[in-house]
């Protein structure tokens, strides 16, 4: 009964609730800064676009200039995740590095912002 509990538990768990894979240095936004997000577009370096509207929609425009379409919230641990009208989601850890602003998705892959 134990066993098919805790089972129970890490499937109802959302993926964002793992340890992020940050290096030395590394310091998540802060609550504030997450907020601030709103109203805000960030340009990462492959000329992609996350596109974060005070209403809690977002988008994400690629270079190609095709767009996706969702909301995003804040999680508990700082985490960004989106979820998308396709039903894909994701969540992602904005981190600052130094002076830079770097997406960490769950992989671990990092994704540097341009800065503004």
């Amino acid at each position: 009964m134990t066993r098919l509990l805790i089972l129970i538990l890490l499937i109802a768990s959302p993926v964002w609730a793992a340890e992020w894979p940050t290096k030395p240095g590394d310091v998540p936004l802060t609550p504030t800064e997450l907020e601030a997000l709103a109203g805000r577009t960030l340009t990462f370096y492959d000329d992609g676009q996350s596109s974060f509207s005070v209403g809690g929609a977002y988008s994400y425009t690629y270079a190609s200039g095709e767009s996706a379409f969702g909301t995003y919230s804040i999680a508990e641990d700082g985490s960004v995740c989106i979820q998308y009208r396709n039903g894909f989601d994701r969540c992602d850890l904005y981190v600052r590095s130094g002076e830079r602003l770097i997406l960490i998705d769950q992989k671990g892959d990092r994704y540097p912002v341009r800065p503004e």
